[in-house]
């Protein structure tokens, strides 16, 4: 089973950005009262902002030509940054964890 793509209207876009901005509420709620995807319009918004769109890469315009960037690569130093964040965090779980175990091992045996 095939899903069809659906296609908007630069007019639609125009307009379900105009909404998001006029009517204060949040991104979220307008997006689910247009029927689209809140990345869509997180989208739209960012490209009438003059902003690259944050996720894959769109269809360009016709009669422009089509760009081609490369795929963001962190550097080494950044990568080692965020493993040794991520290890930090996992620590801290597991230790959250074992603490959460010790609890309920305690409070059992009291009720007994």
């Amino acid at each position: 089973m095939s899903k069809t793509r659906r296609e908007f209207t630069p007019e639609f876009k125009r307009e379900a950005v105009e909404l998001l901005r006029s009517s204060g509420r949040p991104l979220t709620r307008v997006a689910a009262e247009l029927g689209i995807q809140p990345s869509m319009l997180r989208n739209w918004r960012a490209m009438q902002n003059g902003e690259a769109p944050r996720s894959r890469a769109m269809a360009p315009a016709a009669g422009s030509a089509p760009t081609v960037t490369a795929p963001a690569m962190a550097l080494p130093a950044d990568q080692a940054a965020e493993v040794a964040r991520l290890r930090r965090e996992l620590d801290r779980a597991r230790m959250e964890r074992d603490i959460l175990k010790k609890a309920i091992g305690i409070f059992s045996e009291a009720q007994r």
